[in-house]
């Protein structure tokens, strides 16, 4: 039976790879434009938290924001199949929801950790960034990734449309990635935006890889924790949604 599940999980994943590596254009970008955010941008970060904190509140940065527009790889793809109804003919087929999903995640899955892998090793070769704790910022990596798969995931199964989902990833990323302190720090936002920031999951992914940079065994464990319900939440929501079937989409 596990051979059989590992044999239809390879297949769609093996499909989903070819389809990614066929249009990189959008791969190639989510690569590249966090390099030249941190960059561009490193120098102000520094000004204001000197050289230390500075670049790796910069790294933070870039490394959040652009994970999360990279959850529009993995929901688009859910909902391109959607609006052509190839999503019904798979699920009509042997494959199960969980497996399904899993095939569209885990080659996404390698494209963002290799994003935030070169974003760390172009922080730490070019600009001096100290990285002390590396089996602990591997696991903030991963915890973020599989939060941020497993939200991915969700919406694509619950948008209607491609701009409904545009919408979801323009401001929510925004949203998300602002109140969790990645492009400005918590300490000098107002009062209330401290207040509700732990609801983000960007906040927790902020924590996480501070206290990695930080060799702060503790607060990497407790906010990946955080970070590994939300995957599993998500997660559970997307794979029930679709075993009950998709909610049906417009094309536009």
């Amino acid at each position: 039976m596990l051979s059989e599940s590992a044999y239809r999980t390879g297949a769609v994943m093996r499909h989903n790879t070819t389809l990614l590596l066929r249009e990189p254009g959008p791969l190639i970008s989510r690569l590249v434009l966090p390099l030249l955010f941190l960059t561009l941008l490193h120098p102000l970060y520094q000004a204001a938290q000197g050289p230390g904190s500075g670049i790796g509140q910069a790294m933070i940065a870039a490394l959040v924001t652009f994970s999360l527009l990279g959850l529009s790889i993995v929901g688009g793809s859910i909902l391109v199949e959607r609006m052509w109804h190839t999503w019904d003919r798979v699920r009509a087929t042997a494959v199960r929801p969980a497996e399904l999903l899993a095939g569209k995640a885990v080659p996404v899955m390698a494209a963002v950790i290799l994003q935030q892998a070169l974003i760390i090793g172009f922080g730490a070769a070019v600009f001096g960034l100290s990285v002390t704790g590396l089996p602990l910022l591997a696991l903030a990596v991963l915890s973020w990734t599989l939060a941020l798969l497993g939200m991915g995931a969700a919406i694509g199964v619950l948008a209607r449309s491609l701009g409904e989902m545009s919408v979801i990833y323009d401001l929510g990323g925004m949203i998300l990635s602002s109140l969790g302190g990645a492009l400005v720090p918590l300490s000098a936002m107002p009062g209330w935006v401290r207040h509700v920031a732990p609801a983000s999951p960007g906040y927790w992914a902020v924590s996480a890889l501070k206290a990695a940079l930080a060799d702060n065994a503790p607060g990497t464990l407790r906010a990946c924790a955080v970070l590994a319900g939300i995957a599993v939440a998500f997660g559970l929501l997307a794979a029930a949604r679709a075993g009950r079937g998709a909610v049906r989409s417009t094309r536009m």
